[in-house]
């Protein structure tokens, strides 16, 4: 996984020079603001309808030498550590093979779990802590403690009480247990039970499908919509329906793993562009189209853009106006997957294409999840009739897998009704609103504070940079001891040199709330040395040269 390349570095050019030969090459930047960039031919003034703005600082060298020294320092002493448990110094927790099976081909690849075993463990207590009260806001935790290093656990009976929640996806608040919110849930709980135990296309499609189906359509302005009943299910197992041997798939190289199992499962050839690089995705349409398929040259039977809304890891949104430019200059087809931007940007909650003031046509495939935004499961694929005619019959979801139930359903309809206003109120609108006054006034609070970040301005996703490994479990330690729930990421999942703390701001927050919690890290981002920021230019290319990456 690489860098993205920034849209906007977001910091002043204080040199008249510099100023100058910026306005010569067509780029100006002004306290954040690139106005006229031009990209592929295209002045991206006559594309983009607003400022946008996104950041991706590079920190201090001395800080990538650090982390670096961090995981070699941790990668010597696991040797040290593996040494000791061969020789029966130190007690063996991991699986091990049986005596009798060592001429077998090994279950357990020894080697691969080094990083799991000697690094991962040490940090094990900051994920998959039980939560047992609704995830909003604020939530429940049962404590639980280890006596041996993290390979066990072991719960004290206690719970934790009202921790602030800055992890979980419910940028709009929905996942709550108000009775007068719910009570539509309840009445369809009582009159279809909690499953239904059949596929789509056999006795698994109720008239509750049917109404969610045509209010999705409604909602994103488009002639139809199908829904599922798994959010990494509608893309892994719909993208196979639509593409196979003989197309190609041009993928974000930033991608959520759902897009990548999609893509793998049908067959198609796959090429990785750069994240959110406009040139290096038209490099790979223009050699598809001059060179077509490997060794025949025979065309392309079809070419699909898989890209995301919000990228989940970085916050960044994607380059939308310029990708549909590029589709329809190379005849390419575009899936566009909202799970994260679906709800959380817009003006009415209606995501990226809106958020761009887009028509929805432009898009050939709309896909987007309900776990996020709308506080249920599944997802959904909209577009034209045809497509999701053709879908109802060949998606291996419709085929095979169990319907939504009812009262998720049910929570969708309420929630995706209370957006739209039919509700006879203006709280899905307000909801939506608050999200963007939380988003924006976070992110300014962290760049005041030094902090380094990732994205754009208007993502509720929020990234703060930790970098070192050994910060990554002080980090989460420490803020729980505050009563606030974070998430944390590093390698594997992160460039080795970028792991970091993932904040998703909800509308449901108050500010008393988000004041708590820029405190806290004011605080800790003293103790831990974390404000990075010297607001440098990234040092990510935006051009690149590659033309064929193939996953």
């Amino acid at each position: 996984m690489a860098n993205p390349s920034a849209v906007c570095n977001g910091h002043l050019h204080h040199h008249h020079q510099k100023q100058n030969n910026l306005l010569k090459s067509g780029i100006y930047k002004k306290n954040g603001i690139t106005k006229g960039m031009k990209k592929n031919g295209i002045s991206n003034g006559t594309l983009y309808k607003k400022t946008f703005i996104e950041h991706f600082e590079q920190a201090p060298m001395y800080v990538a030498v650090l982390t670096f020294l961090g995981f070699g320092v941790g990668t010597v002493f696991g040797y040290l550590r593996d040494f000791m448990r061969a020789w029966g110094l130190e007690k063996r927790n991991v699986a091990t093979e049986r005596e009798q099976q060592k001429d077998f081909v090994p279950l357990y690849q020894d080697f691969e779990n080094f990083y799991t075993r000697n690094l991962y463990m040490r940090i094990r207590d900051n994920w998959n802590r039980p939560i047992c009260s609704v995830p909003g806001p604020q939530f429940d935790l049962m404590e639980r403690v280890t006596d041996d290093y993290n390979w066990t656990f072991r719960f004290t009976g206690r719970t934790i009480k009202n921790v602030i929640n800055m992890g979980s996806y419910n940028y709009l608040g929905f996942a709550e247990t108000d009775v007068n919110a719910l009570k539509t849930v309840t009445i369809e709980l009582e009159k279809y039970g909690t499953g239904i135990c059949s596929t789509r296309q056999e006795m698994g499609t109720l008239d509750k499908h049917v109404e969610l189906e045509q209010l999705v359509a409604k909602f994103l302005g488009v002639e139809d919509a199908m829904v599922f009943g798994m959010g990494f299910a509608t893309n892994s197992m719909n993208i196979p329906a639509l593409v196979g041997k003989g197309c190609l798939i041009l993928s974000d190289e930033l991608n959520h793993t759902s897009l990548v199992l999609g893509a793998r499962l049908s067959g198609a050839t796959i090429r990785i562009f750069k994240h959110n690089n406009m040139q290096s995705l038209e490099n790979l349409l223009r050699d598809a189209i001059i060179y077509g398929q490997p060794r025949s040259r025979r065309a392309w039977r079809k070419i699909l853009i898989l890209v995301e809304g919000i990228y989940s890891m970085e916050g960044s949104i994607v380059h939308l106006p310029e990708i549909v430019s590029l589709k329809k200059k190379y005849k390419a087809y575009l899936y566009l997957d909202e799970a994260h931007s679906i709800g959380a940007v817009g003006a009415t909650g209606r995501g990226v294409v809106e958020y761009f003031g887009m028509s929805p046509d432009d898009v050939d495939v709309l896909m987007g999840t309900f776990t996020k935004s709308f506080g249920a499961a599944g997802g959904y694929i909209a577009g034209k009739k045809d497509l999701v005619d053709f879908l109802r019959t060949h998606s291996h979801s419709a085929v095979y897998a169990t319907s939504m139930c009812p009262p998720v359903a049910e929570q969708i309809i309420r929630a995706m009704k209370c957006l739209m206003g039919l509700d006879g109120t203006t709280q899905g609108l307000q909801r939506v609103r608050q999200l963007g006054k939380n988003t924006r006034y976070f992110r300014r609070r962290l760049h005041e504070m030094g902090f380094i970040i990732y994205g754009n301005d208007d993502s509720p996703v929020v990234p703060l940079l930790l970098y070192m490994p050994g910060k990554i479990g002080a980090f989460a330690r420490r803020m729980l001891e505050k009563n606030i729930g974070v998430v944390v990421v590093g390698f594997p999942a992160t460039p080795i040199t970028e792991s970091r703390a993932r904040f998703c701001v909800s509308a449901a927050h108050t500010r008393e709330m988000l004041d708590t919690v820029l405190n806290a890290l004011d605080e800790l981002g003293d103790f831990l040395h974390l404000k990075y920021s010297r607001y440098s230019k990234s040092s990510h290319p935006e051009l690149y040269e590659e033309t064929r990456l193939e996953d």
